[in-house]
């Protein structure tokens, strides 16, 4: 439940430090801030990517230059320049470094929770909660709306549903178009992002479908791969609109959490072997 509450950068929860570079960390309960400060010199590619484990940062970043110029370089090739003044996005997939002798300094909120945080070792498989998610009959809405409103609402709906992944402790991973693909640590808040997500967007006239499964994911190149992966994806295509579908073993795993969950029967998931359990999520949330 959020409360009103202040804390001060000069005595932060968490610093993270990496070579050349730190971040101080604020948390606020639902909502982490952090204070990113790269000394000249500082390049990701040099001083994060080690620790991080990817080819480029799997990052998304939004956030306010305080001082300071970083320049930027996706990799499709596209650069910027991020200045003193500037609010800033930057989409997962990009090197950085600091240019000229000021330190680059920004504050940033959601991405502080696990920058320079190494999440695994390179192709070590690693157990979590896999949770997809997509908009119901997308393409008969983008038919509807034409392409300029089609896109104000993706990109709401885009916006909403990382403020959730965020709030809930959870890892982006990608984005397939029209939803998400994302990691968390723990079962229940992981049904319980996807249960927030429908209410989150229902304004916006769109209804979207979730998907969870627990199971071992290998992290690597910043895609997540492994059975794991595709048993969610399988079980959120079963799930109907503003539904909630979880496997017996994600089912399992929130025993004891509240969450109050329908025997949806046994069903033979596409490409996969043997009959699977899957539970809609009823309560609790």
């Amino acid at each position: 439940m959020p409360r009103l509450q202040r804390k001060s950068f000069s005595t932060p929860d968490e610093v993270r430090r990496f070579p050349l570079g730190h971040v101080d960390i604020i948390n606020l309960d639902e909502t982490i801030v952090g204070l990113f400060e790269f000394a000249p010199g500082w390049r990701w590619s040099k001083n994060v990517q080690p620790i991080a484990g990817t080819r480029s940062c799997q990052h998304r970043h939004v956030g306010y230059v305080i001082a300071g110029h970083l320049h930027v370089v996706m990799d499709d090739g596209t650069e910027a320049d991020l200045v003193k003044g500037d609010a800033y996005e930057i989409p997962p997939g990009h090197d950085g470094f600091v240019v000229g002798d000021e330190a680059w300094r920004a504050i940033e909120s959601g991405s502080a929770r696990s920058f320079a945080v190494c999440p695994a070792e390179p192709d070590q498989s690693v157990l979590f909660t896999v949770l997809f998610t997509d908009i119901v009959d997308s393409t008969a809405m983008l038919a509807r709306l034409g392409d300029t409103a089609w896109r104000r609402v993706l990109l709401a709906h885009n916006e909403r549903l990382r403020a959730e992944i965020d709030r809930f402790r959870g890892r982006e991973v990608t984005t397939t178009g029209d939803g998400f693909l994302a990691l968390f640590d723990g079962a229940a808040r992981a049904v319980r992002c996807a249960a927030a997500m429908g209410p989150a967007v229902r304004d916006l006239g769109i209804s979207i479908r979730a998907g969870l499964h627990t199971g071992e994911v290998t992290l690597a190149g910043g895609t997540a791969r492994g059975l794991a992966v595709h048993v969610a994806a399988r079980v959120a295509a079963l799930a109907g609109p503003n539904a909630v579908y979880v496997s017996s073993t994600t089912h399992d795993s929130a025993d004891g959490s509240g969450l109050e969950f329908s025997d949806q029967g046994t069903h033979e998931l596409k490409g996969l072997k043997g009959l699977r359990t899957i539970f809609a999520l009823r309560s609790g949330v």
